[in-house]
């Protein structure tokens, strides 16, 4: 997983660069709270009705997704996840990362993640 402050890079500079690789790009808009942030990827990512809105969903929807991107035969995905500064100081933080990290692992050059820090 890259980090990346907005001040940095805005999210449409990083579009742009990751459809010059040939990626394709998902935004996960900005949340506040471990609820909205699981909300908020389901959104985005289109997991099934039955996703729990919890962690380990979370983990099981992200591999899930790996797998539909590897069989899809499109580009790869890069999934930028807008951070906001009051969400990296909840305990949740760390444990999102984590999760995405392994979904990276998991799906190899098919899944790539980018934290964007507001």
């Amino acid at each position: 997983m890259k980090i990346y402050s907005v001040d940095t890079w805005t999210v449409d500079e990083l579009r742009d660069q990751l459809a010059d690789a040939g990626r394709r790009s998902l935004l996960i808009p900005a949340a506040g709270s471990k609820k909205e942030v699981l909300t908020r990827f389901g959104e985005a990512l289109d997991f099934p009705e039955h996703y729990g809105v919890n962690l380990d969903a979370l983990n099981d929807s992200l591999h899930d997704f790996a797998d539909a991107i590897s069989d899809d035969g499109q580009e790869p995905v890069t999934v930028i996840w807008q951070v906001p500064a009051a969400f990296r100081s909840d305990r949740s933080f760390g444990v999102i990362c984590e999760v995405l990290q392994d979904a990276e692992s998991y799906a190899g050059k098919d899944l790539s993640v980018i934290a964007v820090f507001l």
